[in-house]
């Protein structure tokens, strides 16, 4: 009898277990985060169109470690230093930006702390006096949740190759 009890005690511990475990994965909406996630991404395509290196600065990690990999074979940007540089740069040279996003996808893991998205880019511009533009870049990334607000900790954008 005492045997029976201490399993039917074990298995009554292990089942309220798992349910505080399952209870702390979904103590978050998915879908409002996902949201806040879409805004910050927003906020970058904002940024960019308005040349306003703040809110870029509001938008990524402040650690030294994170990364951008950029549509050039050799463009690594790494640190929030590195960052601020290339965005100057960039805003000394480029005008008239107007950028517009879609088949944007987010996913938030189930602690709720990281996501990642991927999303198609169309990238317009003046440069020393002369439209450009990208069409149909890839923008990945991930974000981290740190003390309820969301920042870029990497990304990566690629231009699409030619069939061959």
């Amino acid at each position: 009898m005492k045997k029976f009890l201490t399993i039917i005690m074990l298995s009554v511990i292990a089942v309220s277990c798992c349910k505080k475990d399952i209870k702390d994965k979904t103590t978050f909406d998915p879908q409002v985060e996902k949201d806040k996630v879409a805004l910050v991404l927003e906020k970058y395509v904002i940024a960019n169109e308005k040349q306003e290196i703040n809110l870029i600065k509001d938008i990524w990690a402040p650690d030294p470690d994170i990364v951008i990999f950029g549509t050039n074979s050799d463009e690594t940007i790494i640190g929030w230093e590195q960052i601020r540089s290339v965005m100057d740069r960039q805003f000394k040279t480029f005008h008239e930006t107007y950028i517009s996003v879609h088949d944007q996808i987010i996913n938030i893991n189930e602690t709720g702390n990281t996501a990642w998205f991927s999303e198609i880019v169309n990238y317009n511009y003046i440069y020393h006096g002369k439209a450009r533009q990208y069409e149909g870049l890839r923008f990945t990334g991930v974000l981290e949740k740190r003390d309820g607000e969301w920042f870029i900790v990497q990304s990566h954008m690629s231009i699409p190759g030619t069939p061959d």
